[in-house]
């Protein structure tokens, strides 16, 4: 048995969350953060996005964001809590994500990773993710 529960990522979880992306290294926060966001996220991406639980004290120790446009996923705000790394928390909320976009039929999956990020680059190339070099990301505020 893991020392860890995984479940689906809710507006109860917020503020949790909202903490652990704080004090995360690498994990960038905006307006798009905000609760009301978060929660339009979550009803526009039913069942795919996820939070962990430390067994014994319930307490929030990992997140994934995810969503799609029906056509691509996108993975944000991978984060567990420092203390609670090299377990398996981020592995398992990735893979939890993943698997739930592909039952969704969304058969690719991009993220994001703050460059100078190497801890998060890191782990996405340890699983076999490619960094794309082949394309620039622009991006305009509305």
């Amino acid at each position: 048995m893991k020392d860890y529960e995984i479940g689906a990522f809710t507006e109860g979880d917020y503020d949790e969350a909202l903490a652990l992306w704080k004090r995360t290294p690498g994990i960038g926060i905006s307006e798009a953060d905000s609760r009301e966001r978060i929660a339009s996220f979550l009803a526009r991406n039913e069942g795919v996005s996820f939070a962990a639980r430390w067994r014994e004290t319930r307490e929030l120790v990992g997140t994934i964001l995810c969503g799609s446009d029906s056509r691509r996923g996108y993975l944000y705000h991978l984060a567990v809590d420092e203390r609670y790394r090299m377990r398996g928390i981020g592995t398992a909320l990735a893979e939890r994500a993943l698997a739930a976009l592909k039952a969704s039929g969304v058969d690719k999956c991009h993220l994001m990773v703050i460059a100078g990020n190497e801890t998060g680059a890191s782990f996405w190339r340890s699983r076999g993710w490619t960094s794309r070099v082949d394309i620039e990301l622009y991006s305009k505020t509305l």
